[in-house]
């Protein structure tokens, strides 16, 4: 399973946590295995979404107000104890940081339920992003948008390296490849894969998502395909990664920011 998002960095804050903390049954997705680092150059769209000035999750910069992320990354939490930290390959230090004035988790979001569906939350900036060669704005798909069974995408992020291993400072990349809704619901049978769903992973596992990356963008063309969700473990070659899927979730992302 993709293990724990918020480990233990929030022992202090016990009370304020989430209950989406990870463990070894299905749970929401979290940092890049078997990838590489990457400058926040060649992913500008990428941000930290952190608690208490700590790195918590991924998410993307989809206008110069807003940045998308998973609901599991909101969920019980205050946005006035949240920021994002953009413009920098580094989860903790460097680029800038900004406050959250308002957060739009889906309303059809249930952290009670374990396949986490409709998995999206939309935060809102106290001041536009300056858009720049460190900061920019990834595009969205149309809501018909499909892409067949291995198209390659890439998903970044500053998750663990290993399930419930260490996350390393500075931000990684991995290339995936999509896989049919077919291939990924008998995988993950009996739990449900839902059409707000999507899957990626590779032949033999090793490269995935893990604990730190949800939220996080998985990308194709220039275009956010999906936001890093939830799994079994972390690049296990039996199970693949799941995304929320950006398409299926368009007309709600425009319903809140208009674009």
């Amino acid at each position: 399973m993709k293990s724990v998002l918020f480990v233990v960095f929030f022992v202090a804050s016990a009370s304020a946590v989430p209950t989406f903390i990870r463990t070894e049954s299905l749970s929401p997705d979290e940092k890049i295995v078997g990838g590489n680092t990457i400058d926040i150059e060649e992913v500008p769209w990428q941000v930290s979404v952190q608690y208490i000035s700590m790195h918590i999750c991924g998410g993307s910069i989809i206008s110069t107000d807003y940045v998308v992320t998973a609901a599991h990354c909101t969920n019980g939490i205050n946005r006035k104890i949240m920021s994002i930290r953009f413009a920098t390959s580094y989860r903790q230090i460097g680029g800038e940081v900004v406050g959250i004035t308002s957060i739009h988790q889906h309303p059809d979001y249930n952290p009670q339920l374990i396949d986490h569906d409709y998995d999206i939350s939309l935060l809102h900036v106290a001041s536009p992003f300056l858009l720049g060669s460190k900061v920019s704005i990834i595009g969205l798909p149309s809501s018909t948008t499909r892409w067949p069974p291995g198209t390659s995408a890439l998903v970044s992020g500053w998750g663990t390296i290993t399930e419930n291993g260490w996350s390393p400072l500075y931000l990684r990349s991995v290339t995936v490849q999509m896989i049919s809704e077919s291939s990924c619901r008998a995988a993950y049978a009996p739990h449900s894969i839902t059409s707000r769903m999507l899957c990626a992973g590779v032949d033999g596992g090793r490269k995935d998502a893990c604990q730190g990356d949800s939220g996080g963008p998985l990308v194709i063309d220039n275009v956010l395909a999906g936001i890093v969700s939830w799994g079994y473990g972390c690049g296990d070659r039996r199970y693949p990664g799941v995304y929320s899927s950006v398409p299926a979730l368009r007309d709600y992302i425009k319903k809140v920011t208009g674009i």
